[in-house]
């Protein structure tokens, strides 16, 4: 079988991000994540703040505000709903267009009649996760491991809101790596191979 697309779905501080980025650039194909954000925004009119902030981690909510703002096409969806209808656009007209690494916002299910795509779901251990957000962001405090399982817990609740499914489940993927046994190199190395 013959993958153009890579879906990379991540634990908070496991790498996913950079192991995207590296399988991308060892195949010489197109990298969407940060860059999803700028085209979402362009295509749906949200600020960029607000999709790198709500989009893929929090769980639709209604607002009165909202209901009587819109009363066009979308009166009857929260914000939330509009921005995952918005991402899943994109994300369909880029894995149409190029072979490409998307991560995160649901792609991997939004993807998932194409046989051409290779679903990775990447996660470690929480030492590991706690050393990598130390190193690239600086942050430290008793609240660190709190801060990581958080964030995680609203990436699961997005996701099982949009999908029904359960994230993290490796059913729900084609390869799961722990990048803190593995390591970053070799998970990027494992599925640019998968991808050759």
């Amino acid at each position: 079988m013959s993958f153009r697309i890579v879906t990379i779905s991540r634990e908070f501080g496991s790498g996913g991000h950079r192991i995207g980025k590296m399988v991308a650039e060892k195949l010489g194909i197109q990298y969407y994540d940060n860059e999803l954000v700028t085209k979402i925004a362009e295509k749906s009119g949200f600020a960029q703040s607000f999709i790198q902030e709500h989009g893929e981690e929090t769980n639709a909510t209604n607002s009165l505000l909202f209901s009587l703002s819109n009363w066009g096409t979308y009166y009857n969806y929260t914000v939330s709903d509009q921005l995952y209808f918005a991402q899943r656009r994109v994300i369909e007209e880029l894995a149409n267009k190029a072979p490409c690494v998307i991560v995160g916002r649901c792609a991997d299910y939004i993807l998932r009649e194409r046989t051409d795509c290779l679903n990775v779901f990447i996660h470690a251990n929480m030492d590991f996760k706690r050393k990598r957000i130390i190193e690239l962001y600086g942050e430290k405090g008793t609240n660190l491991d709190k801060k990581i399982l958080e964030k995680d817990k609203r990436r699961k609740a997005y996701y099982k809101y949009y999908t029904n499914q359960s994230w993290g489940e490796a059913l729900n993927y084609h390869l799961c790596l722990d990048s803190g046994i593995i390591g970053l190199e070799k998970c990027a190395d494992v599925i640019a191979q998968l991808m050759g």
